[in-house]
């Protein structure tokens, strides 16, 4: 085992372990959590398997193994980024919508308030 190779797998654990303690404090919903713990475990399987990653590694030309586990890391976490932007995206445009259905109800609210007071 090469000096890298151990230091990603202990990364990959304390990463794991993280975030199935965020899971356990109930701080990550368990749709997001999924994403999470496979890619996870997808990272200490890559960093585990010297030979497969090797062999993926040089399948894409990337001569140096490490390098390609880092972009695989790298590119979930894109991915992940993305996904986090769409439902970000989804909520902002709710929250507006709510937000003007909320100040129609006010409007209506004291429009019918301030008739029960006429009367």
């Amino acid at each position: 085992m090469t000096k890298i190779q151990i230091i990603s797998i202990i990364f990959s654990l304390c990463f794991l372990g993280f975030i199935l303690e965020i899971i356990r404090r109930k701080m990550l919903k368990e749709a997001y959590a999924l994403i999470w713990v496979i890619m996870g475990i997808s990272f200490l399987i890559l960093s585990c398997w010297q030979k497969g990653l090797d062999w993926i590694s040089s399948l894409f030309g990337i001569y140096y193994s490490p390098a390609f586990l880092f972009l695989v890391m790298l590119t979930a976490c894109i991915m992940i980024l993305i996904q986090y932007s769409v439902v970000l995206s989804r909520q902002t445009d709710k929250i507006r919508s709510m937000a003007q259905e909320i100040a129609l109800l006010r409007e209506r609210l004291d429009k019918i308030e301030s008739e029960k007071e006429k009367h």
